[in-house]
């Protein structure tokens, strides 16, 4: 079997220059959010010395990457900013981070400005949460910078149908335009976008459906191997309202013990990235899930 052939059978990629997927272990991206109306307060860190500890805190507990979000995209929160603004926000985290870590930078943005801005000045991966769907410019910015990308799963209409099928539908439709901008296939991790499909919603990026969204989203979670497409996947569920609809837990601060159990399931049904707001507490969790799942496998 040719090594191309056994690459895609592992769902082998780069993030940066970090792999993913395949043999590699499960990889942790950190979320750092410099939007103030961020759902999650404690994970908002605006001043200098705060992302600096933080960055720092994250990086020793074990996270691979660090996701930066300008805007919050919460989809029952009305969180639109400007371009300028979510820029500026960007900008100013990126340069802190790189004057203390070395991890590779994602940007967390579906704004074709922003993500030039943030390329421009070092950042090699674009996290669009409407995989290259919500900004036409988006396609020329990435063909001129050839970042690693996370694609997720998006529509701007109302989408029908059993999750996994369209969800698949709608991952490949992203994977056609990153091709046709040149993006190689070894710099791709899907996301199926837990928490932004839902029936109603303040905020502009979540795709509609009519069925109950905390059904989709675990309906996924349970059948992530059937996702892949023969790319890594990356899953967020970190303190989500799907967890607190669950857990009957209004304050996503009291998420945590949810999250993590949402997390270790997702290992065992095959994640490649986990993004998240607990660095430490996912690190303990998916070191455990995958000796667990290695041993399930070897039986």
């Amino acid at each position: 079997m040719t090594q191309i052939a056994l690459d895609l059978i592992n769902h082998v990629a780069k993030l940066a220059n970090v792999g993913v997927g395949g043999k590699n272990p499960v990889r942790i991206m950190g979320i750092l959010n410099t939007s103030p109306e961020s759902f999650y307060k404690k994970s908002i860190h605006t001043s200098t010395i705060k992302i600096k500890n933080y960055i720092k805190e994250m990086e020793n507990a074990g996270a691979d990457f660090i996701d930066v979000g300008g805007m919050s995209t919460a989809p029952y929160l009305p969180t639109m900013i400007s371009e300028k603004t979510e820029s500026k926000r960007v900008l100013s985290a990126i340069k802190i981070i790189q004057n203390v870590s070395n991890l590779p930078i994602s940007v967390d943005t579906c704004r074709a400005k922003v993500a030039k801005d943030a390329l421009e000045n070092g950042v090699e991966i674009i996290n669009d949460i409407s995989g290259l769907k919500y900004d036409d410019e988006m396609k020329k910015v990435v063909s001129k910078f050839s970042p690693s990308l996370i694609l997720c799963a998006y529509d701007s209409k109302t989408v029908l149908g059993n999750p996994i099928t369209s969800t698949k539908k709608l991952l490949r439709e992203s994977l056609k335009i990153a091709k046709s901008s040149h993006i190689s296939s070894e710099k791709i991790v899907l996301d199926p976008a837990i928490g932004f499909f839902r029936k109603t919603g303040q905020g502009q990026f979540f795709t509609k459906i009519k069925s109950d969204w905390v059904e989709r989203d675990l309906s996924i979670i349970q059948n992530l191997n059937l996702i892949k497409q023969s790319f890594p996947i990356l899953i967020s569920v970190s303190n989500k309202s799907f967890l607190g609809r669950i857990l009957g837990k209004e304050n996503p601060a009291d998420r945590l013990f949810g999250s993590i159990a949402a997390e270790t399931i997702s290992v065992v049904n095959g994640v490649d990235v986990i993004r998240t707001h607990n660095v430490q507490a996912t690190k303990d969790a998916i070191t455990v899930a995958s000796n667990l799942s290695k041993q399930h496998k070897g039986l």
